[in-house]
């Protein structure tokens, strides 16, 4: 019988059983005119009752705006008698926060159901002119399919076919336009329901075959190799090669770069914690993971309240580091247990790293990454921005912030109507120069802005002298927080061993 499950597990019976992407896929559009941020779709106000999907999806486009009915629900299953499943379309969709529950409710309406689990859909189809990076990515991890297209060609109600293989819209007989996705791997995660499955099915079948002597399997689509770099790589991409134990990764490869540092905040932790219980995860393999309170403190409802005194258990159980209600915000405690050059994500979008590099994300892949320590990752293309001479009197730091998108508005490569919007910086990573001698504190700002672009990531090219200051006040804070109390204490100091491992002999990329 162990045979048998292991043959099973070899030949990824768990992947052939489920249906393939079909050739055409027929839905009934519900179209959002402009642009849709995560708040749109999971308002704030309501953060209290996001880990119940179905209760939470009511709250779904509640603040009323031009062009979507006053009662969503009902509009929803008015268009659902057409007999088809509903498509998400808009011109710009999943801007702002990383929470996942703007894709939970989403899904909620417009996906299918799971065996077996109550509550909770994934599939679906989302249709954006763009999408932004953490929504598209927590949209792959649920099972659905992400499309990227000009959507003027559709409006509300309409009955348009996809052909997901050939890249083409159907409406009426008439082609109205075409697609490519992002990766042919794309097909694959939708029928194994999404990523995160994919990934780790793709796993246990390789050690099935290993263990029964047989080669690699041909059931799964690989990642294409990009090809060799010609003119070396950018400061993002050697950290991420760093991550990844390669010299550097290109544009479209694909990889999975070890998480040195894991944040998770609190109005999406309890979200994190229902994934990590999916993944059975028993301990932490991301070398650091960081629970804050921040976003909640202030003024608890009954459920925060029971969230404060249930998470950290929970976190330093699996070997994380809580913080306390009332500590602060998430970003100012995690930029201080950085290694340098290393590569992470957070549950807030602007997990934006100063030193090293960050990919914020939704919970799912924030549970993933600290569970496993690895995180898939299709390497992003970049975008530099050089600034050049030295600041002049008068000139601020958030001067610097705003000349950004200032000078690219200036050169067309930004654009702030909606329709046929244009961004140089959606999705890619940001990669900024010529201020190497600020403090890591004032690297943030511009960080921490690159969210604001809806930037994949951000990197800033900065001097030793200021990164090793940084590292030396973080060393005492961390053995300050040993001295408090704070656990997990092991995790703590681990950290610190890898900062003062740093300090004698500091290198940058």
């Amino acid at each position: 019988h162990a045979k048998v499950v292991l043959q099973s597990w070899a030949d990824a019976e768990w992947f052939t059983s489920r249906p393939k992407v079909a050739e055409k896929m027929t839905v009934t559009v519900f179209k959002v005119p402009g642009e849709t941020n995560t708040d749109d779709l999971s308002p704030a106000p309501d953060a209290w009752s996001r880990p119940d999907i179905p209760l939470h999806a009511l709250a779904m486009l509640k603040n009323p705006r031009e062009g979507v009915p006053t009662d969503v629900p009902a509009a929803i299953d008015e268009l659902k008698r057409k007999g088809h499943p509903l498509a998400y379309v808009g011109d710009v969709v999943g801007t702002g926060s990383s929470r996942k529950s703007a894709t939970n409710s989403v899904l909620w309406y417009m996906g299918d159901d799971i065996p077996y689990v109550p509550n909770k859909r994934g599939g679906g189809v989302c249709i954006g002119g763009k999408i932004a990076p953490i929504f598209y990515n927590t949209m792959e991890d649920s099972g659905a399919l992400p499309l990227e297209f000009d959507v003027s060609c559709v409006e509300m109600g309409d009955v348009i076919d996809i052909h997901p293989y050939e890249g083409k819209v159907i409406k009426g007989g008439k082609q109205v336009a075409t697609f490519e996705l992002k990766s042919h791997v794309l097909l694959d995660e939708v029928q194994a329901g999404g990523r995160i499955p994919l990934i780790i099915g793709r796993q246990v079948t390789k050690r099935a075959r290993d263990a029964l002597g047989l080669g690699p399997s041909a059931v799964f689509r690989l990642p294409t190799d990009a090809a060799p770099a010609a003119a070396g790589y950018t400061l993002a991409q050697k950290m991420v090669g760093k991550a990844c134990g390669v010299a550097g990764v290109l544009p479209g490869q694909y990889c999975e770069p070890l998480m040195t540092t894991v944040g998770s905040q609190d109005t999406t932790g309890p979200m994190t914690r229902d994934e990590l219980k999916d993944l059975a995860c028993l301990g932490f393999l991301a070398d650091l993971t960081m629970q804050s309170f921040c976003h909640t403190a202030a003024y608890p409802k009954p459920v925060d309240v029971v969230t404060h005194h249930t998470l950290p258990d929970f976190i330093m159980s699996r070997g994380g580091v809580s913080l306390r209600p009332g500590d602060g915000i998430i970003h100012t405690w995690l930029n201080r247990m950085l290694v340098p050059d290393t590569v992470g994500t957070g549950g807030d979008s602007h997990t934006r790293f100063p030193i090293g590099i960050s990919f914020p994300a939704g919970s799912g892949l924030v549970a993933f990454a600290a569970a496993t320590g690895l995180m898939p990752l299709d390497m992003p293309e970049s975008v530099l921005v050089r600034f050049t001479g030295t600041m002049q009197p008068g000139v601020t730091l958030r001067d610097l912030v705003h000349a950004i998108p200032y000078v690219a508005i200036q050169r067309g490569l930004l654009t702030v109507e909606k329709k046929g919007k244009k961004n140089v910086f959606s999705g890619r990573i940001l990669e900024i120069e010529g201020l190497e001698h600020l403090k890591c504190e004032q690297a943030f700002e511009l960080s921490d802005a690159s969210a604001e672009r809806s930037a994949a990531g951000c990197t800033i090219k900065l001097a030793k002298e200021p990164v090793i200051e940084y590292l030396r006040s973080n060393v005492t804070m961390l053995k300050w927080m040993i001295a408090e109390g704070y656990g997990e204490r092991r995790t703590l100091e681990r950290r610190i061993g890898r900062m003062e491992e740093w300090l004698p002999q500091p290198g940058l990329l």
